[in-house]
């Protein structure tokens, strides 16, 4: 695929990542998450509690409490449930991962991310790039 045709469709499916974001209970900030393999969403994620639980993100502080998970980490968790594989897929994300998902996607087989926004600590990123996964952020995605 070219590059121009390859960054129209990194840009869909990251509205779609945002799109399914929208979905979130957390209020601190709303993640989505889509994994791709050969042209096909095989997964979908949003930050929020485990399956199960109250869907209240923050204490009573306004902190995000830590059972909370992590969009990436919740669609990759649904292709371990399912008869799909991570290995060679696309993961497109509105905010970089943290270090801990990164290992998950890292693990997962991921081999690509496309991410909008940079979380404040980038650790994350720059081990996905030393586990030689290619990442790509793309800010704009208006004009399609």
């Amino acid at each position: 695929m070219n590059s121009e045709k390859l960054t129209r469709y990194d840009k869909a499916y990251l509205k779609i990542a945002r799109e399914w974001g929208s979905l979130s209970y957390c209020e601190r900030k709303k993640v989505g998450a889509i994994i791709v393999k050969d042209r096909m969403i095989i997964s979908d994620g949003y930050n929020g509690t485990p399956s199960g639980f109250d869907n209240c993100c923050e204490d009573e502080a306004g902190l995000t409490r830590w059972d909370v998970l992590h969009a990436e980490a919740n669609a990759i968790l649904k292709v371990a449930r399912s008869t799909q594989s991570c290995e060679g897929a696309t993961l497109y994300i509105t905010l970089s991962p943290c270090k801990d998902c990164s290992k998950l996607i890292h693990q997962s087989g991921i081999k690509r991310v496309v991410y909008q926004n940079g979380y404040r600590d980038d650790s994350g990123l720059q081990f996905l790039v030393k586990a030689g996964i290619e990442v790509v952020q793309i800010t704009e995605l208006e004009d399609l």
